[in-house]
């Protein structure tokens, strides 16, 4: 893995981790599925409007659009659209804690059903994984948890899996910007139809509403994605998926410095855990890669 791939990763997670802050600012002030279809449509005009100033077209491959639809249903639909929904009722830094568990989740589907092997390290590390969101699990339970809300980003996690599983391919061939801004239009119609035809459309506009929708929009939007496609690409969706064990420490720091959420001694140990396993999973499959 040479500097740029680091530097990729580091910076996707960092962006990543962010939007469930700016998120929950958001659904806090706005129907959060007409907020997120307003997001992905203009998130996906943007990134084809720059695709086709580049030169690049419609024309994909066929594992191109296949991916496309997978992951503007699986990622964008099914796992923001969820989250956006129960982060009217939990935290910011539990959500971001539950969808840091996807590699963990990946690791198992793909050792319980795909026949990759993990090895004693990888399924310590799936064992400490699972540990260390029992740990959270308890703490936040003694100070209260919205279950509903869980709930919803349970099933949020096992769709992005779903979707990270099936992501190699979306930028083999070019078209990069082409993909992710149509990936976010796949979103756009299905969960603004929903939120249009289900929310009323109440909105408490301020400045910090207005900068946390553009923040979504673009960062974690659109140049998260991207340079997710393009580090899965570089170095293979294993290998990126191992950026993934930051996913916790800076969702909850992020969370608490601009949220002012609680910094819990047991979250702290159990997002301590869950960054191990993850970790020891990742490194376990890369060991196995030819």
């Amino acid at each position: 893995m040479d500097i740029r791939a680091i530097l990729m990763g580091l910076g996707f997670a960092l962006m990543w981790s962010s939007a469930f802050t700016s998120a929950r600012i958001i659904v806090s002030a706005a129907p959060p599925l007409t907020a997120l279809g307003l997001r992905f449509l203009i998130s996906g005009l943007i990134g084809i409007a720059i695709a086709l100033l580049l030169g690049q077209t419609w024309r994909l491959t066929r594992a191109q659009w296949r991916a496309t639809i997978i992951f503007g249903i699986c990622q964008n639909a099914l796992y923001l659209g969820l989250n956006f929904v129960a982060m009217q009722t939990i935290e910011a830094s539990l959500a971001a804690i539950i969808a840091s568990t996807v590699p963990l989740l990946v690791g198992l589907i793909s050792w319980a059903f795909l026949g990759e092997r993990l090895g004693k390290i990888g399924i310590f590390g799936l064992v400490a994984g699972l540990a260390g969101v029992v740990i959270i699990m308890g703490a936040r339970l003694q100070g209260g948890m919205d279950f509903y809300g869980v709930g919803l980003c349970v099933i949020a996690v096992f769709a992005l899996a779903f979707a990270t599983l099936s992501v190699r391919g979306a930028a083999s061939g070019g078209n990069f910007l082409m993909v992710v801004g149509l990936q976010m239009i796949v979103g756009a119609v299905l969960v603004g139809t929903v939120g249009l035809a289900t929310e009323p459309f109440v909105v408490e506009w301020s400045a910090r509403l207005i900068l946390a929708f553009l923040y979504t929009t673009l960062i974690p939007g659109l140049a998260a994605t991207l340079v997710w496609f393009l580090l899965v690409e570089r170095i293979g969706a294993t290998r990126a998926a191992t950026f993934h064990f930051l996913n916790p420490f800076f969702g909850v720091a992020i969370a608490a410095m601009l949220l002012n959420e609680a910094l819990r001694l047991g979250d702290l140990i159990g997002v301590l855990v869950i960054m191990g396993g993850i970790l020891a999973v990742q490194l376990s499959r890369q060991k196995r890669l030819p």
